[in-house]
């Protein structure tokens, strides 16, 4: 049987990763639940590698409520000090507290625009964008910016064009990879 191409970033010794890139990954996922996980892994790949947040994705999840928002936002000292004791996961102050904040801008943001998707779309014009070799662009710089100026931290232009990507807003595959799109 013929080995199917893909991105040349996935590590195809990894069956996380594979399932990720062939199932998830770039394919367009507007649900508010995904956003706000794929956001919290996103936030904290900063300064790491995807694969290795993914490989705790699980833990991530447990650690986090299932990526309740509702009760993330609510975070206490006590369990931010127990998150950062938790050695399954990323143990960073800043990151942690980040996700904190982040949630309830998250739900600020759902409260204004009915769901975390509507916003996203009013910046995309509900367009699928089709394109490869960027770390950021005009949308990213743009979808940063006002998140940061709403309050969200860890979401720069290069992590918010990863999350893009990730949720299929931006689609990446590359022109020798089986998922590649043309515009």
């Amino acid at each position: 049987m013929k080995e199917l191409k893909r991105c040349h970033w996935c590590n195809v010794k990894n069956e996380k990763y594979i399932k990720y890139h062939d199932e998830e990954w770039g394919m367009l996922r507007l649900d508010d639940a995904y956003l706000f996980e794929m956001l919290v892994l996103e936030s904290f790949q900063a300064g790491l590698s995807f694969e290795c947040i993914l490989n705790k994705r699980e833990d991530f999840r447990s650690s986090f409520d299932q990526f309740d928002w509702y009760k993330i936002q609510n975070y206490d000292e006590r369990k931010i000090n127990e998150l950062l004791q938790n050695k399954k996961i990323v143990r960073n102050r800043r990151k942690i507290i980040a996700i904190i904040n982040n949630a309830k801008v998250f739900e600020n943001i759902r409260t204004e625009y009915s769901s975390f998707a509507n916003y996203l779309m009013t910046f995309t014009h509900n367009k699928i964008i089709v394109e490869n070799d960027k770390t950021h662009s005009a949308l990213s710089d743009a979808l940063s910016k006002d998140l940061q100026k709403r309050g969200m931290k860890f979401v720069g232009t290069v992590i918010i064009y990863s999350y893009l990507q990730a949720i299929g807003v931006i689609n990446s595959h590359e022109e020798e990879c089986f998922l590649y799109k043309q515009a």
